[in-house]
């Protein structure tokens, strides 16, 4: 059994800081010259545009984001990220950039739920109206967080916070908006767990701290028995293989993932695996 000393989470959370970017929260500084306000939060980008809704079945067509008008920044975050990522990419399809903005931000979600998990023993309240993103940024993703309030920091928490709060809706939000698999979204939404869980387990190691690595792979594997994630692939230790692909190999140079079903890049054709 892991014994967790509790730690009161300070307002800058400054122990993910160490981690690296992926697990640091930004916090906004008040006052002139603040940033956060001009910023949407992540409510703003899980909405589903009026009139559009996610398929029922994969085998649906969603309406295709690149017959609109490309949106500003702020007006429709969401689309302008997925093109940004897409455009960076030199993507041939929309619905590459839109997985791999959903896994980049599912990495920065749950590797801060995690970290805060394990070197707290809580969290902070994480709600979509509580956090701001800079959809124009680089990656990682560009997260500020409001107010710090602590909430438990069990499993049960942080598979509420992360797949209930953020990424279920952020899948639906997509969905309607592209030609995108669920089992897609939720296999790129395992992968980043299990990485976010072995960065932060070979970060405890590395820094002589084995009850924050036996939390990390406890509370990990833990969160792979959740229902939304159980059959998305086989999760061994800290490796994970995954039965879904990402769509990454379609990317030009590109190849497959560690953890892809794939197990050799597939030839592309003009209709790729659907997850």
């Amino acid at each position: 059994m892991v014994l967790l000393q509790l730690v009161d989470l300070d307002p800058d959370l400054a122990a993910l800081r160490p981690l690296g970017p992926f697990f640091a929260l930004r916090r906004p500084p008040g006052g002139p010259g603040d940033p956060t306000p001009a910023l949407p939060t992540l409510a703003r980008a899980y909405r589903v545009p009026p009139g559009k809704a996610a398929p029922e079945t994969p085998g649906e067509a969603a309406p295709d984001a690149s017959e609109e008008e490309a949106p500003d920044a702020h007006g429709d975050p969401l689309s302008f990220r997925v093109r940004k990522v897409t455009r960076a990419l030199r993507a041939p399809e929309e619905r590459i950039g839109a997985s791999v903005a959903q896994q980049g931000l599912a990495a920065r979600l749950w590797s801060v739920t995690l970290g805060c998990a394990v070197l707290y023993g809580s969290l902070p309240e994480l709600a979509p109206d509580l956090l701001r993103w800079d959809p124009d940024a680089s990656a990682p993703d560009d997260l500020w967080l409001t107010e710090v309030r602590a909430r438990p920091g069990d499993a049960a928490t942080v598979a509420a916070t992360v797949l209930g709060g953020h990424l279920e809706p952020l899948h639906a939000a997509l969905r309607a908006r592209h030609r995108i698999a669920p089992g897609l979204l939720r296999g790129n939404s395992a992968s980043a767990l299990a990485g976010a869980g072995r960065l932060l387990e070979a970060w405890a190691q590395a820094n002589g701290r084995p009850d924050a690595a036996a939390r990390a792979r406890t509370l990990t594997a833990e969160l792979f028995t959740h229902p939304l994630l159980a059959r998305t692939g086989t999760l061994t230790g800290t490796a994970f293989r995954r039965r879904s692909c990402c769509l990454y190999y379609r990317v030009p140079g590109g190849g497959v993932c560690g953890d892809c079903c794939f197990t050799r890049q597939p030839c592309s054709s003009p209709r790729a695996p659907r997850g």
